[in-house]
């Protein structure tokens, strides 16, 4: 699956995706600093899922109807972490294809799969 790795998701994540065998690129390689609305175009435009840590992509994606190729918005404490990458190497494991275009969130244990928009 591909994947775009914002600047505020872990990098464990998008390291545990590409030893998984996912194509992941880093916003911090290709656009240091973009604004999310440029973030999230590009996501849409390489049909790529957004992996987050930043809650303005649900604005954008809820409130704004903007369209996404999907998002799975990361909500891990500190004292969770570590489990953060594995999680999500699972979660794409287990749901693969029914992540797209989709908004997810993740959080320890669980997480919310949203409805596909139209």
């Amino acid at each position: 699956m591909l994947f775009l790795a914002d600047e505020s998701s872990d990098f464990s994540v998008a390291r545990a995706l590409r030893a998984a065998g996912h194509d992941v690129t880093t916003v911090a390689d290709i656009l240091p600093r973009a604004d999310d609305q440029h973030v999230l175009d590009l996501a849409r435009r390489e049909q790529r899922i957004l992996l987050t840590e930043d809650k303005d992509f649900g604005q954008l994606v809820y409130a704004d109807q903007q369209a996404s190729g999907g998002v799975i918005l990361m909500r891990y404490p500190a004292n969770a972490r570590t489990a953060l990458p594995g999680d999500v190497v699972q979660l794409v494991a287990d749901r693969g294809p029914d992540l797209v275009g989709r908004f997810v969130v993740m959080k320890p244990g669980r997480y919310r799969l949203g409805s596909k928009k139209p």
